[in-house]
């Protein structure tokens, strides 16, 4: 039976891999990127076998030509290398994630699976920074966060649970989780239903049209999104970190649904998702938040928590 023996929990962003010199005096800004090597140091001494990532797709290697709820890699991992992310091939663990897929699948979840699966910073900004110190194989798993209908928070917890069922029933001796993404944020992503404006009509032609040429529409998608106004909320991100502190993290998502989730919080909050199912997976104990850094220039609420493997096996 495999031990399950950490818990992370981090916001990602680009924005700080290609704009640190903008925010190198603030100290908030060092205090999230300590906490993520700090994170990163706690890791390493679990000395896991394996670590699964789960993480959101932003529209750089999944396409509105097939948009899974779940999705998870089950042999290659090709990273997308945007804006100074790791680039091409990721170390992956084939079997275990091949056991996950067969075992969710006899438990009515209808994950899908790629035997080539693209990510893009949603799940290799965790890599890069989490995973410094460690040359482990990863599982990784995408959450839709961005093209509704999304997969509801009831779900995600479901779906964590079993996820930590399979962990738990694999070969593995040691694994660790990492769920990636949030907290309170907008993205200039619109609902692809209905765009508006013609930034909106470009965005959502750029994700039917994107596979294998995501680049030919990054300048002005970039663009886009780093000229968007920043739009925080910082007493829901406080309450978030009390919840996972709490180990109550069910408990608040209980009381969302998405609509209200992204009134408080933004659409960039439905990566809170991740952090859902990472939290189920380390079975809703207590946590550790590491730091919170609410960050405009980076558009995002950013934090970096741990839970640890007191209840884990």
């Amino acid at each position: 039976m495999a031990e399950i023996v950490l818990g992370i929990g981090a916001s990602h962003t680009t924005l700080m891999n290609t704009c640190w010199d903008a925010v190198d005096h603030l100290d908030r800004a060092h205090r999230f990127r300590d906490a993520l090597r700090d994170a990163a140091r706690r890791l390493a001494a679990a000395e896991p076998e394996a670590v699964v990532i789960i993480g959101s797709n932003h529209f750089r290697g999944f396409w509105l030509d097939l948009m899974p709820a779940f999705t998870i890699g089950v042999d290659e991992v090709i990273s997308g290398g945007e804006h100074g992310t790791p680039a091409g091939g990721l170390p992956s663990a084939p079997a275990v994630a091949r056991h996950i897929c067969e075992f969710l699948v006899a438990r009515d979840f209808d994950i899908a699976f790629s035997t080539r699966l693209t990510v893009d910073h949603g799940v290799s900004h965790a890599y890069q920074w989490l995973m410094k110190e460690i040359s482990v194989p990863i599982v990784p798993i995408v959450i839709n966060c961005f093209a509704p209908p999304l997969p509801s928070l009831a779900r995600t917890r479901l779906f964590g649970r079993a996820l930590r069922e399979a962990l738990l029933s694999s070969t593995l001796g040691r694994v660790a989780v990492i769920g990636t993404g949030g907290l309170s944020h907008t993205l200039p992503f619109p609902d692809w239903r209905s765009p508006k404006s013609d930034d909106d009509h470009f965005l959502v032609d750029s994700w039917r049209e994107g596979r294998g040429r995501w680049r030919d529409f990054e300048a002005r998608r970039r663009a886009i999104v780093t000229g968007a106004p920043a739009m925080l909320n910082e007493e829901f991100d406080r309450a978030f970190l009390n919840a996972v502190e709490g180990g109550k993290v069910a408990a608040l998502a209980e009381t969302l649904n998405d609509n209200a989730l992204v009134r408080a919080a933004g659409n960039g909050a439905a990566e809170i998702r991740t952090w859902l199912t990472m939290a189920a997976v380390m079975a809703h104990q207590p946590g550790q938040a590491l730091a919170y850094s609410p960050m405009p220039e980076w558009l995002t609420g950013m934090a970096v928590a741990i839970i640890p493997n007191g209840a884990s096996s």
